[in-house]
């Protein structure tokens, strides 16, 4: 027989990294009643955020929920650029070892815009 080898496991707490998305809104809230669009839209981006960043616990940022709120429930942003970090959980009873804090980032356009990783 021919001895497997064995895949090293990534530490997730070395993971601590920050990237910059830009999320489509609008696929998530279109045909959402008028007073659910920006909850629903707060909802997707902790969706978005979950499956992108691997972490139960997220935190949004209350500029990014300004962002959001800023024309009032009905009249939510198509697209926002969002910059996602995954940090380390300094909180001795804490139930997750990293949480995803949510940040918002203004931009004049989204033509050419990536995904990037961010270098702090």
């Amino acid at each position: 027989m021919v001895a497997q080898e064995r895949k090293s496991k990534r530490s997730t707490l070395s993971d601590v990294v920050t990237r910059e998305y830009t999320i489509h809104l609008h696929r998530h809230i279109h045909g959402r009643g008028f007073k659910e669009r920006a909850p629903q839209a707060i909802k997707a981006i902790k969706a978005f955020t979950k499956l992108h960043m691997g972490t139960v616990d997220v935190r949004v940022d209350p500029k990014l929920n300004e962002a959001i709120w800023g024309h009032g429930v009905r009249n939510v942003p198509r697209r926002m650029r969002l910059r996602l970090a995954r940090k380390r959980n300094d909180e001795e009873e804490a139930k997750e070892k990293l949480y995803t804090y949510v940040s918002y980032v203004p931009v004049t356009g989204f033509k050419g815009l990536e995904t990037q990783v961010v270098e702090e």
